[in-house]
């Protein structure tokens, strides 16, 4: 999979992606990460890619011709079919649904953004979707584009050392993972869960599908919601819940 980032600050991207589980991924080309400063695209002396908003106010406005011509190139590098995501406040929340669907998409172009927002005329005509890491707002996209690249390639075939990981990830099945525990068997007082010892593997998947349930019910009950639980899991969780109380 192909991940180009339209960014200020292609350093900041580019090193941050070297490490852990996207860098493996890049040196064994399983992904291919390239960056596009605006910066390279402008026409003046300065390298002027902001200037004032229309109509007043604070900050700065990044303008269109530099990002549209650094997006132009990204395509034009990669895949025609190329999907461009900006990365914003105002964009639709990222899930590991969405996140998994995107990760079948052959290239990413994300586009960062920086100052007080971009050129929305940008945003209406060269991106086909804006995505947001939540409600709250940082000084730039880069982040959360690293975010996404991460998300992503860990779901990209061949990425992960056990490819049963990325599956019980948390909300993967639309539930938080189960606690994890490893040696040593005591610590402070407290034991790991004797059904993990037993060596059963059905008694230690129902335990994990229960905690799971539960944690999910104690700490995002909104993701049960949206989620059909068969008749076994209504009774895990009931147990868990008997349990707790």
């Amino acid at each position: 999979m192909r991940f180009d980032v339209v960014t200020l600050f292609p350093e900041m991207v580019t090193a941050a992606a070297g490490y852990g589980v996207t860098g493996r991924a890049i040196e064994r080309k399983i992904v291919d990460l390239s960056v596009w400063n605006p910066r390279d695209y402008t026409h003046d002396k300065h390298k002027t890619v902001d200037d004032r908003p229309y109509g007043g106010g604070p900050g700065m406005v990044m303008k269109y011709q530099p990002l549209h011509d650094a997006v132009n190139d990204a395509k034009q590098a990669g895949d025609t079919t190329a999907k461009v995501i900006y990365l914003s406040p105002q964009g639709k929340t990222i899930t590991q649904t969405l996140l998994s669907e995107a990760s079948g998409i052959s290239q990413l172009i994300l586009v960062a953004g920086r100052y007080e927002g971009i050129d929305e005329r940008f945003v209406e005509m060269d991106c086909d979707d804006e995505w947001s890491v939540g409600d709250y707002v940082i000084s730039g996209g880069e982040l959360a584009a690293l975010i996404v690249i991460d998300a992503i390639t860990r779901l990209l075939p061949g990425v992960l050392g056990d490819e049963d990981s990325a599956l019980q990830d948390s909300y993967t099945d639309g539930l938080l993972d189960y606690p994890h525990f490893t040696r040593p068997e005591q610590l402070a007082g407290c034991s790991v869960p004797d059904v993990l010892l037993s060596g059963n593997h059905a008694n230690i998947g129902r335990w994990r599908m229960k905690q799971a349930l539960g944690r999910t019910w104690l700490k995002r009950p909104d993701l049960l919601k949206k989620k059909k639980l068969n008749a076994e899991q209504e009774y895990l969780l009931q147990q868990f819940k008997n349990e707790v109380e």
